[in-house]
């Protein structure tokens, strides 16, 4: 068993304690600095790292292999990866980036296969002069979106 396939099953074992905490990215170095990307159906708390840290930590030998652990939460401005990530944030706002628009709107629904979403834009009027705001909706599949990342308004 490899280091990596060792760090990956103690912390699929963590995770199990902790089913709305899944795991987002495993990187590690060369030098063997393992950082642990976590993410989580109602966020992820400071415990929540604590505890998957810990996990680790306490079953690998440092004598066998000297390492150094990194366990964090994914940042706000992270790029989504994964379905369970699109349907926690139903209802924020994402900036979507295709392969042909980048697109700015709410997410309203997320399943297995694609997105939805909706935003309000200006177009010109069907007849006369000037513009009006509609109300468009686009459904996307995740075989198209380059990158998502949440906006975070104040």
């Amino acid at each position: 068993m490899t280091f990596k396939e060792k760090v990956n099953g103690l912390i699929a074992e963590a995770l199990l304690e902790k089913p709305s905490i899944f795991l987002i990215d495993l990187a590690i170095s060369d030098s063997f600095k393992i950082s642990v990307g976590l993410d989580g159906d109602n966020g992820v708390a400071l415990q929540d790292c604590i505890d998957v840290s810990r996990a680790v930590e306490n079953n690998l030998d440092r004598e066998e292999q000297d390492f150094s652990l990194e366990v964090a939460s994914v940042g706000v401005g992270s790029p989504l990866k994964f379905t369970r990530q699109y349907i926690k944030n139903i209802g924020r706002t994402l900036i979507v980036t295709t392969n042909t628009e980048k697109i700015e709107a709410e997410l309203v629904e997320a399943n297995d296969v694609f997105i939805i979403l909706s935003w309000k834009a200006r177009e010109p009027k069907k007849v006369g002069k000037g513009k009006e705001t509609v109300q468009k909706e686009q459904q996307i599949p995740y075989t198209e979106i380059k990158e998502a990342i949440v906006t975070v308004t104040f």
